[in-house]
Order: C-alpha cells, then sequence, then structure tokens
C-alpha cells in the first residue's frame, strides 16, 4: 500500500460501470454528455466529503505527482511579488523535491523518528516565503507529521501549506488550516491515473498547465470520467470502517515492530513509533544487500519495497533514511493492505530470518563478531578482510572498500574493529555514498565512537574509534 493498493472491489464495479455511461465529453450539451456532467460533479462531490473541502476547490489530476507539481508551481505562481523563498522538509516526496528545484529552497531537517519540529519549521519561514510543503505522513518509514501546529504558524505568516497527503487519505482527512492538499488514488485502491488537487479559497494560484477551461484550469486535457468516478467511489467504501482497520492493522505492526529485533540480530526499527500509520512498518538489516533481501523475501511469498541505497534504479541512500540519520542498508518497508490476517504476518516473521541469515551468508557476514561464528576452517576475522592494513599498536588500521558496494564497507569495518586496542582507530576508505549513512549509523547501533570523515585521494575516508 505504500506504492499502491490492491484496486478496491467498489473502484472495479464503479469503473467498469462508467466505461458504460461516462465515455462522453462532459463539457457538451449533449445527453450522453450531460449524463459524463452528472458523474463528474457527483465523483467531485463525494471525494471533496472524503476530503473536507468544497466541490469547487478540488481538480481531478492525471495523477498524484503532477498534482504536486501544479501546486507547488501555481502556488508559488501565485505569490511571485512576495518571493521566490520555499519551505520545505527533508523527508518530502521527491516529486515535491523536484517541484521546488527551481526556487530558492530551506529544508527544515527531522528528528531520528522522521519528524519535524513545529517550531522549527515556522522558524523557517522568512518575509519572501511563497509557499511552504509539509506531507501528513512520510511515504517511506510512515511517521505522522504535525500539520495542524505547522498550519497554524503558516496561517499566521501569511504563508500557503501545501500537504502532500497522499499516504493518509485511506485512513482520513487531514487536520489543520491548510491551504493546498494533493492526493492519489491509486494509494487508496482507486486505479492508476488519478490524483486530487485542492485549493482552498482565498488562496492565490496561478496555474502554469497549458490554457485550458477543464478543471479549473488547473489540469488540461479530456478528463478520465470512468478512472476519476472509480477513485471517487472507492475513496468513500475504504473509509468506511477505515477506524476499525486502523487499529486492526496497527496491532499487527505492533507485533512485527517488536519482533523482528528479536528474531533477527542487529535490527534497526525506523520511524515514529506511536505517530505513525497504521499499515506501514520499515525497519533496516546490518551487513545486507537490499536488492538481495528483497528478491530473497519475494522468493519466499512476500512482496516488500526498500528505500535502501542498494535497491531500485539508484546506487544513492534514501534522502529519507538520510535525512533521519538511520541504517540505509538492508533496508525494508512492509506495508500491510487491508484485510491482512494475523497468519499472513506469523508467515513473514517466520520466513525472514533465514532470508536475512542466508543473504548475509551470501555477503560473507558470517566472520563479523558477535553476528555468526565461522564454520571450523574458516577464516578469522583480521584475515578475512584482505585488503585491512595493520600497522604498529596505537597506529590506525585503514580497510580499503574502495569500488566496493554497501553493506562491503560497513562488514569489512566490524570485521576489524576488534583488531584494534581499545580507543584505536579504524578508517574506512570507501567511495560508495551510502557509507557516509551507514557508518555513523553502525557505530551508533555497536556502540562505538564515529569521529568523522576526511576528504582521501580517493573517495573518502571514515574513521571510527573503538569504545567496546
Amino acid at each position: 500500500m505504500a506504492s499502491a493498493a490492491p484496486l478496491h472491489p467498489v473502484a472495479r464495479q464503479a469503473l467498469v460501470a462508467a466505461l458504460d455511461e461516462g465515455w462522453a465529453d462532459p463539457a457538451r450539451l449533449y445527453r450522453e454528455g450531460r449524463r459524463a456532467r452528472l458523474l463528474l460533479d457527483a465523483a467531485r462531490e463525494a471525494a471533496a466529503e472524503e476530503v473536507g473541502c468544497r466541490p469547487d476547490e478540488l481538480a481531478f489530476t492525471p495523477s498524484g505527482t503532477r498534482a504536486l507539481h501544479s501546486a507547488v508551481a501555481g502556488a508559488a505562481a501565485g505569490r511571485r511579488r512576495t518571493g521566490r523563498h520555499v519551505v520545505l522538509s527533508a523527508v518530502e516526496h521527491s516529486a515535491v523535491l523536484h517541484a521546488a528545484e527551481p526556487f530558492d529552497t530551506t529544508e527544515v531537517a527531522v528528528d531520528r523518528a522522521g519528524r519535524v519540529d513545529a517550531g522549527r519549521f515556522a522558524a523557517a519561514l522568512r518575509p519572501d516565503t511563497a509557499l511552504a510543503c509539509l506531507q501528513s505522513a512520510n511515504h517511506e518509514v510512515g511517521t505522522l507529521q504535525p500539520v495542524a501546529e505547522v498550519a497554524d504558524a503558516c496561517r499566521a505568516a501569511g504563508v500557503p501549506l501545501l500537504v502532500d497527503a497522499a499516504q493518509s487519505l485511506t485512513w482520513g482527512p487531514v487536520a489543520g488550516d491548510w491551504s493546498l492538499l494533493a492526493g492519489s488514488a491509486h494509494k487508496w485502491g482507486g486505479p492508476p491515473g488519478v490524483g486530487l488537487l485542492v485549493v482552498r479559497k482565498g488562496t492565490r494560484f496561478a496555474p502554469q498547465e497549458p490554457a485550458d477551461e477543464r478543471e479549473s484550469g488547473r489540469a488540461p486535457g479530456f478528463e478520465n470520467l470512468p478512472a476519476i468516478v472509480a477513485a471517487a467511489a472507492s475513496l468513500r467504501a475504504v473509509r468506511d470502517g477505515a477506524a476499525a482497520e486502523a487499529a486492526r492493522l496497527s496491532a499487527l505492526v505492533d507485533v512485527i515492530r517488536t519482533r523482528v529485533p528479536q528474531l533477527v540480530p542487529d535490527v534497526e526499527v525506523v520511524g515514529h513509533e506511536r505517530l505513525r500509520l497504521p499499515h506501514l512498518v520499515t525497519f533496516s538489516c546490518l551487513y545486507v544487500d537490499g536488492e538481495a533481501l528483497l528478491s530473497g523475501l519475494d522468493r519466499a511469498g512476500f512482496s516488500v519495497s526498500s528505500g535502501s541505497s542498494c535497491t531500485s534504479s539508484t546506487l544513492t541512500p534514501s534522502h529519507v533514511l538520510k535525512a533521519m540519520g538511520v541504517l540505509s542498508e538492508g533496508n525494508v518497508r512492509v506495508s500491510l493492505p487491508p484485510g491482512t490476517a494475523a497468519e499472513d504476518v506469523e508467515r513473514f516473521l517466520a520466513a525472514l530470518p533465514r532470508v536475512v541469515a542466508d543473504v548475509r551468508a551470501h555477503m560473507g557476514a558470517d566472520a563479523v563478531p558477535g553476528l555468526n561464528t565461522p564454520a571450523d576452517g574458516g577464516t578469522s576475522a583480521a584475515a578475512a578482510v584482505s585488503d585491512a592494513t595493520a600497522t604498529e599498536p596505537g597506529a590506525e588500521l585503514v580497510v580499503d572498500s574502495l569500488g566496493k558496494r554497501c553493506p562491503i564497507p560497513v562488514i569489512e569495518l566490524a570485521r576489524v574493529i576488534g583488531e584494534v586496542p581499545l580507543g584505536g582507530l579504524v578508517t574506512v576508505l570507501s567511495d560508495d555514498e551510502a557509507a557516509r549513512l551507514d557508518i555513523p549509523a553502525w557505530c551508533t547501533m555497536r556502540d562505538q565512537e564515529y569521529v568523522g570523515e576526511r576528504p582521501a585521494e580517493r573517495g573518502t575516508a571514515y574513521v571510527v574509534r573503538r569504545r567496546v
């Protein structure tokens, strides 16, 4: 559900019905066009009721991403006389970050749970601030943000607040006196290709889309009416009983949050313990390649996602995990769709330790002290790292991990940390961007001291002092 939810049965029924009844142009006056217009107006009213806005404040867009881009561009253009400054949290969706690139931006930091401080956000507002952006809940770790408090601060400063509500609209409307809001139908079980853009009355907004009279000029082009009808119908359907389902799924997430660290050594559960979405849980495993872990879980019958630097098409760490300062390697994001049974969670928890152990063995993490004991005849911790350069007592131990991707630099650090005396230093040379995040995170998890980083002839030198 973090990326997309299965099509809701109500959405399927509405989609099929609208294909027959809603094929015509709702802007035309002939009979079929009037019927299509009635369907569009009804869908808009239904969606607006669930969002908590007026129907004439809501426009349907081709996607949630398009809604976010249109919101940032239109709101900033509407306040161009004020300035070109945009305030946003460091963990906003990439669509918001990309949309804000042409402007002077201030990113508000988050804590290790991924939550912004409302006071710090308010302090970032300036006289030339044209727009503020804050998600209602984080897409990767599920942490809820203090939208109502930030909205009050923005209102007092005369700055419109854009809320990315894609992850939270399934569970209820967004509280607070926000000015703009964006959502995406495929997050709540509607069809893909439908987004919501809400612009409150009184908010200055200058659409930057090509001129078109449809959707108040905020989403030009012929509306995908069958998909819009299905999106509105499914949003109303998932809200019926959402409170009870949220409580049930939240209890299952609590089970995962509690038992994963008990079943798998060296795991960090990330995100806020209480202020979070009910269906989402994220954790990171030391000494694990994220792509291999996801593939192993997929073979075991579990479809999960990741924000790890070692997954998808990018070799850079997740900007969300990076902003939180938590471990990125071996990251797993589990989202529980409505109807998930306790037995499904138990099967996942039964399979996870074996999959993690297999990946760690494949990565050569068997020799890491305190994790796995090497088999008879195995190599020692020192010998396992052929690129480690041991020197006289009191000097640094240098581990050359250049050209190696996560989690190899951390594995090699863990193997040799015991080879230096207490207070001794280990320097890891790495050109993998993930090392900048994962080595400090490893130090926090293993109670070692991260001294800092310095430039090297190639890559970066990360210095760690042994404390235990």
